[in-house]
């Protein structure tokens, strides 16, 4: 890197070359990977929520409604979104540190016995805070990315809200190394580990105003790469775990090569800050240009240099984004303010359609475990259910994200249609789970995390694309507030009431009565069928509204909805030259 220097000189330049790299924006993505790749442990819910019921005595329903509580504060974003808009990224992430550890160490601290057993109400505070969490990390890592490349919008929502699908699987492997079998104790790994990893990289994590990189897609699809990797690597390995009774060493050994294989993408991060620093040392001519000239080969970037504490993430009116010309919408893909944006159709129609199709596929996601249960699967094979919904949660993911990205920009293929048939499948997964078929939990599972997955990333990127990214950060988490409404219709309202009949007819029919506090329990076919027979009848009227959308904006999606990105880059690029 450096010939015919001294050694001081060296070691300088070594120096330089590493807060080169640390301020650019593919660590920023290195970092953004990081930090979701252990944000998603709402999908490990369905692994200690039978130590919350038997630990504190709860019956389903009561079990369901905090899930509800779970699903309610892990979509209620709103509060992250505005607070993004008016502070810098790295108070966003300090809130979802503290919110993360206090949610969970409570609820770790109540059923180990630490603390007097609290009340319903405090465990739903108490896990909707923990859950809430994930939305401040969630706003902050995900909205600089997007705006940092927003015309790889879909691939860069699908890698980022994958790695999060992938959460899942990756901390179990990690609770299983470091606490074993102990089920409790994964809910204190999920206090401290979530809140660790963003305050690693909080400086790091930033809005980076630089001209648009001609190959940042050849960099996403190596990243790409990479996490199917880790997802190849993490199925294999849960087979091997239930084929094999594994000791506590062989899961460190599992979780080591997780580690290694999440730390691959900084080596393509320097690979790439390597080439651009080099054209830069080679093109320098004396002047402080702020940029350097963008090719196929030397990515664009800005200049290494960490952001100020005090930097503001926007210029924001609060007043005049949400009260100035609410009736009188822009034309699809420019910027709404956030009231233009949810009380538009469009809106209405996405979350009509996602309330349906999220909100189903998560009641069955939450209930996976009781519904293994009454159908009499061991419980390792359980935990191999729930390992196989956050695996294909994030092929769900990453699929739609690339996938709509190439039929868009190929085809002109419009995103809800793809959301379309997504919910369409959903549909059949819940009538499989409906009708137990034989060993058929395996394929529902994997269907069931495939859909969930994928309707989030389409249903996120859809909103940036409709609405513009200026207020994005709010209106992604407007866009969340399906999964816990349908949550609460699905889950709470039908899931939990019908198993709990179930249940008590059951205990009736042996001529036993239940005696307070005791816990419910259902067993066999019955438990869960009209639960889900209903939900594939909403979950199909859910993919007939998505139609709706797709015939609102067929006309918006074959038009070239990335053009003025490229137009603002071309006009940059040729100032800053």
């Amino acid at each position: 890197m450096a010939i015919g220097l001294n050694r001081n000189e060296y070691w300088r330049e070594i120096w330089s070359f590493v807060l080169h790299v640390v301020a650019s924006k593919w660590f920023m993505v290195f970092a953004s990977l990081l930090i979701m790749s252990v944000n998603g442990s709402g999908y490990m819910f369905g692994l200690y929520s039978n130590d919350i019921k038997s630990s504190l005595g709860y019956d389903q329903s009561t079990l369901n409604l905090i899930s509800f509580f779970k699903d309610l504060g892990g979509n209620l974003g709103i509060l992250a979104g505005l607070i993004n808009e008016v502070s810098p990224t790295w108070v966003v992430l300090s809130i979802g540190v503290v919110m993360n550890f206090f949610g969970y160490f409570m609820i770790w601290m109540s059923i180990t016995g630490r603390t007097v057993k609290p009340h319903v109400w405090q465990m739903c505070l108490y896990i909707c805070i923990g859950a809430n969490s994930q939305s401040f990390p969630n706003t902050g890592a995900l909205v600089p990315c997007v705006k940092n490349f927003p015309e790889s919008r879909g691939i860069v929502i699908g890698l980022l809200k994958g790695l999060i699908g992938l959460s899942g699987a990756i901390m179990t492997q990690f609770y299983h190394a470091i606490y074993g079998d102990d089920s409790k104790s994964l809910v204190l790994l999920i206090a401290w580990l979530p809140a660790v990893v963003p305050l690693t990289f909080i400086r790091t994590i930033r809005i980076m105003n630089s001209l648009r990189q001609a190959n940042g897609l050849k960099v996403f699809i190596k990243f790409l790469y990479i996490s199917l990797g880790v997802a190849g690597s993490l199925m294999i390995i849960i087979i091997l775990q239930n084929q094999l009774s594994f000791t506590r060493i062989e899961y460190a050994g599992s979780a080591t090569l997780v580690v290694i294989l999440l730390s691959l993408p900084l080596a393509v991060v320097v690979k790439e800050e390597l080439i651009s620093w080099k054209h830069r040392n080679q093109t320098l001519d004396g002047t402080n240009s702020e940029f350097t000239v963008d090719t196929e080969n030397t990515p664009t970037i800005l200049e290494p240099q960490l952001p100020p504490n005090g930097a503001t993430a926007s210029s924001w009116k609060p007043l005049s984004c949400c009260m100035k010309n609410i009736l009188k919408a822009p034309e699809r893909g420019e910027d709404y303010t956030i009231l233009q944006a949810a009380l538009s159709i469009d809106m209405l129609v996405l979350l009509i359609a996602t309330t349906c199709g999220v909100g189903g596929a998560l009641a069955a996601i939450d209930n996976l475990g009781q519904i293994g249960s009454s159908l009499g699967y061991p419980t390792h094979t359980i935990a191999t259910f729930i390992s196989l919904v956050s695996i294909w949660n994030y092929l769900g993911r990453v699929s739609a994200g690339f996938a709509s990205e190439i039929f868009l920009t190929k085809y002109k293929f419009p995103r809800p249609l793809l959301l379309t048939f997504v919910i369409l499948l959903s549909s059949v997964g819940h009538l499989l789970i409906a009708f137990a078929v034989p060993n058929s939990l395996y394929l529902t599972s994997m269907i069931i995390g495939f859909c969930y997955g994928a309707q989030l990333s389409l249903l996120f990127t859809i909103i940036s694309e409709i609405f513009g990214l200026k207020y994005y950060a709010t209106l992604y988490n407007v866009g969340a507030l399906s999964s816990p409404l349908g949550s609460y219709i699905f889950n709470v309202k039908l899931a939990g009431h019908l198993y709990d009949k179930e249940a008590i007819q059951q205990m009736e029919a042996r001529g036993l009565v239940r005696k307070a506090g005791q816990e419910l329990t259902c067993h066999g076919l019955k438990c869960f069928r009209n639960t889900f027979i209903t939900i594939a009848a909403f979950t199909f009227f859910g993919c007939l509204v998505s139609f709706i959308l797709v015939l609102r904006t067929t006309k918006f999606y074959r038009t070239g909805i990335y053009t003025k990105f490229r137009d603002e880059s071309t006009i940059s690029q040729t100032t800053s030259v």
